[in-house]
């Protein structure tokens, strides 16, 4: 039986080395993840409902390029607080050790949406309806590096027997669920087709990143059990891991955002959008 059961295949997590510099598979898939937000949000500038919102490419540039920071500040500060904060206290310094590895969505989320609000503060423009352009522009990048946890073998499973549990290196004999792959299922690919039907007409406002909200907390909430917590974490109350806790919140947050939005929309997001305009 033994011969049957699947293991994870090594890949040398560095591509090429030139110099002192790597480039490692993982970052490679932050920049997959950045171009095709790219090339997905200009595709959207040319959307009728949202350059009816003043969406152009040069202004979705400067978001995007402020978005990034607060993912990779963010990402950072959220794993340190969310995952290591007892390690954080006694080694302040852990902070900015960014070669040990360590990112959080969650911490990545906050640190986008304070990105978006400093942008709509700036720009006097609705942080709900800038939440709705950027929401479909996030899953791929979420796929993209759930494939990257994947190559590194890092990040997986509970010990399974399904047929294709897998056994990874460093976490024993025993074969594991690909969660990695799940996550890049759910999270990415699935997300995205769900976010980019959706945002394919004018919705009122705040509906669409309600919307992301919800789809992320549910996909993480489920795989989280097929997923192995963090060593030093374990399982919280009620049997919950620590992404099941911080996901369970964004789901709520994404309900009562939509009811707001089809409950205070009486206009969509582009009637919104135009709304303010006149009135600035």
């Amino acid at each position: 039986m033994s011969s049957e059961v699947l293991h994870h295949p090594y890949i040398d997590p560095i591509i090429v080395s030139v110099g002192p510099l790597d480039l490692r598979w993982y970052g490679l898939m932050y920049l997959v993840g950045f171009l095709f937000a790219w090339w997905w949000g200009n595709r959207q500038c040319r959307m009728s409902h949202y350059a009816a919102q003043g969406w152009t490419e040069q202004r979705f540039s400067d978001l995007l390029f402020w978005a990034f920071m607060g993912v990779i500040i963010g990402g950072r500060v959220g794993y340190v607080i969310f995952y290591q904060w007892a390690y954080f206290v006694d080694n302040p310094l852990y902070l900015f050790d960014i070669t040990s590895g360590g990112m959080s969505f969650h911490g990545g989320l906050l640190g986008v949406i304070t990105v978006l609000w400093i942008f709509a503060k700036r720009s006097q423009q609705s942080l709900l309806a800038i939440g709705d352009f950027a929401a479909p522009l996030v899953p791929v990048g979420l796929g993209a590096g759930r494939i990257g946890n994947f190559i590194n073998g890092e990040l997986w499973g509970r010990v399974s027997d399904v047929p294709w549990a897998m056994v990874f290196r460093g976490a024993g004999d025993l074969p594991r669920h690909p969660s990695q792959l799940y996550q890049a299922a759910l999270e990415g690919l699935l997300l995205f087709v769900v976010l980019a039907l959706f945002s394919r007409k004018p919705r009122p406002t705040g509906a669409i990143g309600g919307l992301f909200l919800v789809g992320y907390g549910l996909a993480r909430f489920v795989v989280e059990y097929a997923r192995q917590p963090d060593e030093h974490l374990g399982y919280l109350a009620f049997g919950w891991s620590m992404g099941q806790w911080l996901s369970a919140p964004m789901v709520l947050a994404g309900v009562g955002l939509m009811i707001y939005a089809y409950r205070a929309g009486a206009g969509t997001s582009a009637s919104a959008s135009k709304s303010k305009g006149a009135n600035r």
